[in-house]
């Protein structure tokens, strides 16, 4: 139940292992714009995934709260893309608690054979727009109230933003010795965004945040407008919002200096040159994280650095990811070791 221990200790279980992922110097990145970029390597936590991290502080607010106890029955309902729904299964399997995952049947295959494998109680849903009854998020809502469980509630549970702002910003001040100029992420819930961008700020006002955002995604227009207007689509999982803001990202919204939209064609490009070239394998979110820390640190000039979150794992979404057919079908590029 303690904070996550320092890299050389021995962990306490799951909920111990969770954080103090390294921070990678991506070469090709940084040599192409002259600046230090960073990426946290969250797919090195136990759940493959920064996930983890909400997870387990909506958990450890939970118990705060009296509403889960470790040892005793208890109930976790999510409706989650996958990774959230990965790390709080793992999480209240650790506490033997059961899990309740609701998730949009168009995610990823991998994800949602992970969800079955760890034990989770899986409820697929069709995919529906926020303001349908039928979403996934509203969907669990009523099944936590039908259960008799927690409901996560990663989108609007500021425990979510909390958790980065209490492990995530301050392992990246101190892995930098507090030299970040900026940072940038996508956002889904935006308690990664959020949070980091809390503790950076705290620190030094004058970091640079900038939300990266992907195609069919209004956070971007949201950010620089106020105002909620989407264009285009992704293949990318877990980011981006239409029509919303959640709470956690809502709060933090004059904490945010930019935002850029990032294709997916840019996203692809850095998820394929960093596993061919650099040995590095992670989603399409991550891949876009990077494309987007590129942008920001040519719009800064050399000599700065500018840090990022590698998300999750690129295994996650290889039927997708690295599918020659479904990526021909929307027009994509292909990697070359595939053609």
């Amino acid at each position: 139940m303690d904070a996550p221990v320092a890299a050389t200790s021995i962990a306490d279980g799951f909920w111990g292992a969770v954080g103090r992922t390294p921070l990678i110097r991506l070469k090709r990145a940084s040599a192409a714009t002259g600046c230090e970029i960073l990426g946290k390597a969250e797919f090195m936590n136990p759940g493959g995934s920064v996930k983890d991290r909400a997870a387990l502080g909506i958990l450890r607010d939970a118990v705060a709260r009296g509403a889960l106890v470790p040892g005793q029955p208890g109930t976790v309902v999510e409706g989650t893309a996958g990774n959230t729904g990965i790390g709080l299964a793992l999480a209240a399997n650790a506490m033997g608690w059961r899990s309740v995952i609701v998730v949009p049947e168009t995610q990823s295959r991998e994800k949602l054979d992970y969800l079955r494998m760890i034990g989770a109680d899986l409820r697929l849903v069709q995919p529906k727009p926020f303001s349908d009854p039928g979403n996934y998020v509203h969907v669990s809502k009523r099944l936590a109230e039908q259960e008799g469980g927690v409901w996560a509630n990663q989108f609007d549970n500021l425990a979510n933003a909390a958790a980065h702002e209490a492990t995530t910003g301050p392992e990246i001040w101190e892995q930098t010795g507090g030299r970040v100029d900026a940072f940038t992420c996508a956002c889904g819930t935006g308690g990664t965004l959020a949070g980091v961008a809390r503790t950076l700020k705290a620190r030094d006002p004058t970091v640079r945040i900038t939300l990266a955002d992907p195609g069919g995604s209004a956070l971007a227009s949201w950010v620089r407008t106020g105002k909620f207007k989407a264009e285009g689509s992704s293949i990318t999982e877990g980011i981006g919002q239409a029509a919303r803001a959640p709470g956690n990202l809502a709060g933090a919204r004059d904490l945010i200096d930019d935002a850029i939209t990032i294709s997916d064609h840019e996203a692809l490009e850095q998820v394929f040159g960093l596993q061919m070239h650099e040995g590095i394998s992670v989603g399409g979110s991550a891949g876009l994280n990077v494309a987007a820390a590129v942008r920001v640190a040519r719009a800064l000039g050399p000599g700065h650095t500018v840090v990022t979150i590698l998300c999750d794992g690129a295994a996650r979404y290889q039927s997708k990811l690295f599918n020659p057919a479904f990526l021909r079908e929307r027009g994509l590029p292909v990697p070359s070791w595939l053609e």
